[in-house]
């Protein structure tokens, strides 16, 4: 890859300033319009870069898909620290709540788990981004296998699975709300299981 080639530009160059362009256009695009409506050619008349620029570096839909959650998973992630796994868990499965809630953030959210569901390389994308959101959250349960609240064995991310996967059953399967109280059942049981030495890592694991 040489130096004029899309990627290679030092950060805060023209090349960020495209990929951020490109990005905040994509989400844009796939909150509105959802997957099927999400094209090459409508990021680029929206951000202001030239069809073929977002051709040769993003390719295709699923690429600029890829490229939104590659730089969202590389993004800080507020881990709770609140001196207990279940103050943990609660804070995190609050945080989803608040996240799909939000006005802004919500509907790209749904967005991309919908579109994971229409596209079998926009759902290895979201697998990637997940899996980059458990191991960042995998401290939570770290620091409670050194205060001696779970067994040494826990599984981290099953254990963040459990505490946010039922709200990710209401949002998209049953439509039931999503509240506070929701993510409070779902952390509790998680914390509950890790607790009882049913979540322990399998031995290959």
């Amino acid at each position: 890859m040489t130096a004029s080639e899309p990627g290679t530009v030092r950060p805060g160059g023209r090349t960020a300033r495209v990929r951020d362009a490109v990005r905040e256009a994509t989400l844009a695009e796939l909150s509105g319009r959802g997957y099927q409506g999400l094209t090459v050619e409508g990021v680029a008349a929206r951000s202001g870069v030239h069809k073929t620029t977002v051709y040769r570096r993003w390719g295709s839909a699923d690429g600029l898909i890829a490229d939104a959650l590659g730089i969202a998973a590389a993004e800080p992630w507020p881990i709770p620290d609140t001196g207990t796994l279940a103050g943990d868990l609660r804070a995190l499965a609050r945080l989803v709540v608040a996240g799909f809630a939000d006005p802004v953030e919500g509907p790209i959210a749904r967005a991309f788990v919908l579109a994971a569901a229409q596209s079998g390389d926009a759902a290895r994308s979201l697998h990637a981004f997940f899996a980059r959101r458990h191991e960042q959250s995998a401290v939570i349960v770290g620091r409670a296998v050194e205060r001696g609240e779970v067994p040494a064995d826990t599984d981290a991310a099953e254990a963040v699975r459990l505490a946010v996967a039922p709200l990710y059953y209401r949002l998209f399967i049953t439509g039931e709300p999503v509240d506070e109280q929701a993510a409070d059942r779902a952390a509790a049981s998680a914390e509950a299981a890790a607790r009882a030495g049913v979540l322990s890592a399998a031995p290959d694991s």
